[in-house]
């Protein structure tokens, strides 16, 4: 006789990867349920503490001939990231100096610390968009998705005749420090690709942010927010949809973030997915109750 008493509700998982349905032996987990638990922390905290190894990324973008610049943010090691988020918001000072160099000197006064938000923002943009990649809480999504999804997106853009900014990688970065990195490559449009926090279903989740005219000092109210890309969450076709849409608006409109809203018609693997096939939907199939 098991001593695992199953519950009726667990055909459900196969809808999900939540944790629901799991039975129970006695009043505790099951054994099998507790340890899939444990394993799942255990790559969440793994995902966290993970390395990004920016010489690997850039020989992999380089096979794919897109060179890419290596920056740091200013939090010099990963527990100094966790620690203090703000550090990772803003590049070091060798960082920073390797794009200021790119600037005249009336262009480095006018996107000094020192400066009003008024001459930040009218620093002339010669780029139409900018691409960071930061590691961001998961190095692992960024291993895995960013060369693929920069793959499918970066020939589409070139043949629409965007102006493309150098791919610039920042390790140990913050979804804001793509601001200061946009700001000193004067993007119009900066994109930065940066690990999500790792889930305990989802450790290698990548998430994608947006912002028109980015400069020291923006809040989240400025930026656009596609989350949860990988295969398992929003595939790559998805998520470039959905990417491509609001950068095509972010310049025809001059703006990002709340102002922005997501319309996009849907793909056709959107519509696909979004079919009646819920199985408390009349007229659907019912689940095998012997699973």
């Amino acid at each position: 006789m098991s001593l695992v008493t199953t519950n009726p509700w667990s055909a459900l998982r196969r809808y999900t990867d939540a944790r629901i349905a799991l039975g129970r032996a006695g009043v505790s987990l099951p054994t099998q349920a507790q340890l899939a638990f444990q394993l799942a922390h255990a790559q969440a905290r793994d995902a966290v503490h993970l390395a990004l190894d920016p010489t690997a990324l850039r020989q992999a973008l380089a096979e794919l001939g897109h060179e890419a610049v290596a920056l740091h943010s200013a939090a010099a090691d990963r527990d100094t990231y966790l620690q203090r988020p703000d550090l990772g918001r803003r590049l070091d000072a060798e960082s920073r100096a390797l794009l200021l160099h790119r600037l005249t000197a009336t262009q480095q006064a006018l996107v000094s610390p020192q400066a009003s938000a008024l001459d930040q923002a009218v620093v002339e943009r010669v780029h139409d968009v900018a691409f960071v990649v930061a590691d961001g809480l998961s190095a692992l999504a960024i291993c895995r998705h960013a060369v693929p999804f920069l793959q499918a997106l970066l020939p589409r853009l070139r043949d629409e005749g965007w102006q493309v900014a150098p791919l610039t990688l920042v390790s140990q970065g913050r979804v804001a420090v793509a601001d200061e990195v946009g700001q000193l490559l004067r993007a119009r449009l900066v994109v930065i690709l940066i690990g999500e926090r790792p889930g305990l279903s989802s450790p290698d989740s990548m998430g994608l942010y947006l912002t028109w005219m980015p400069r020291v000092g923006l809040s989240d109210a400025n930026r656009n927010c596609i989350s949860n890309v990988r295969p398992a969450g929003l595939p790559y076709d998805e998520a470039l949809h959905k990417l491509h849409y609001l950068m095509t608006e972010a310049r025809a409109r001059a703006v990002s973030g709340v102002a922005l809203k997501d319309e996009a018609p849907s793909s056709a693997a959107t519509l696909a997915l979004s079919a009646p096939s819920h199985f408390l939907l009349p007229g659907q199939p019912q689940l095998d109750q012997t699973g």
